[in-house]
């Protein structure tokens, strides 16, 4: 029998992992937390507080001027008797449905002429973006003086060719003022909604197109079986943003008509400005601003929801 000196062989033991303390974080989710520290912050001075501050001033009377008085739920039971409020409100909805649609197709229809590196794309682009660029405040004030009854360009160009005397005044009535809004909303804002449609369609591999070549697929066919259904987030955040816009709306009801004549083409956000500003009562005014943030919210939810795109 042979013997050995040799050590027996220990079985190599693996130490117990060391035991975390509760409520501790490690090195990388301190990191993450300083990274998102100023985003938070930020969120909670801009956003969170101004939020739950205008909650205290809609339960309170809160004028610009005087004393203020804790009065509860009092302006949330006074709207249903505001029918200024309602009327607005009505009207807004209808403003919106008008311009949202026709915003959407003339974006579309454009964005489709310029998806491509085509000659002359470029400049169409920013032809029909720069609209957007300049503002709608400005081309309110623009549109006030074209529309004017003898002087404006509109009353010309309609006298040039017959069909009116050229005094028309184009803004003391409620269905001839409501559709000039329309027509100037419509041509500054389907210039985001072309930048944005032609982003995403730009965004679509080549190689899809390709196959539905192969597949014998027409132009059409592309359009409705490849495109849109490629484009629906992008679709759902152009609807969202015109339908917002819409119901946010305040320039250009402001300049061309002061929701005139009478409160007939007085919006939403019109009527909110009247009641903080002109009569003073801040905590009415903000209380209607409440109910808009949540009835605009809840729009977008539905929108976005029937909108999604299922992976």
């Amino acid at each position: 029998m042979i013997h050995t000196d040799l050590p027996p062989v220990q079985a190599a033991v693996t130490p117990p992992p060391a035991k975390r303390r509760r409520g501790t974080l490690t090195h990388p989710s301190r990191t993450g937390m300083l990274l998102v520290a100023p985003a938070f912050l930020f969120t909670l001075a801009l956003v969170v507080f101004p939020l739950g501050f205008a909650v205290y001033i809609s339960l309170t009377n809160w004028p610009l001027i005087g004393r203020v008085k804790f009065i509860g739920f009092d302006n949330y039971r006074a709207i249903g008797q505001d029918t200024t409020f309602w009327h607005a409100t009505l009207y807004t909805l209808i403003y919106t449905a008008i311009v949202t649609v026709p915003i959407f197709l003339l974006g579309y229809g454009m964005a489709v002429l310029v998806r491509s590196n085509r000659r002359g794309s470029v400049f169409f682009r920013t032809a029909v973006f720069l609209p957007y660029v300049i503002g709608l405040s400005t081309l309110s004030f623009i549109t006030l003086l074209e529309v004017q009854p003898g002087t404006g360009a509109v009353n010309t160009v309609l006298k040039f060719l017959g069909l009116t005397d050229g005094q028309t005044a184009w803004l003391v009535d409620t269905i001839p003022a409501t559709a000039v809004i329309c027509v100037l909303v419509i041509w500054a804002a389907s210039g985001l909604t072309m930048m944005l449609l032609m982003a995403g369609m730009q965004a679509i591999p080549q190689e899809v197109y390709e196959s539905a070549d192969l597949d014998g697929a027409g132009w059409w066919a592309k359009e409705l079986r490849v495109t849109l259904p490629l484009l629906r987030r992008t679709i759902a955040l152009t609807l969202i943003l015109s339908v917002i816009g819409s119901f946010l709306a305040f320039n250009q009801f402001y300049i061309l008509t002061q929701g005139g004549p009478g409160t007939s083409t007085t919006t939403v956000v019109m009527w909110i400005y009247e009641r903080a500003f002109v009569e003073l009562h801040l905590g009415a005014a903000t209380t209607l601003s409440i109910i808009l943030v949540v009835v605009v919210g809840i729009i977008s939810a539905i929108q976005f929801f029937a909108l999604r795109q299922e992976d």
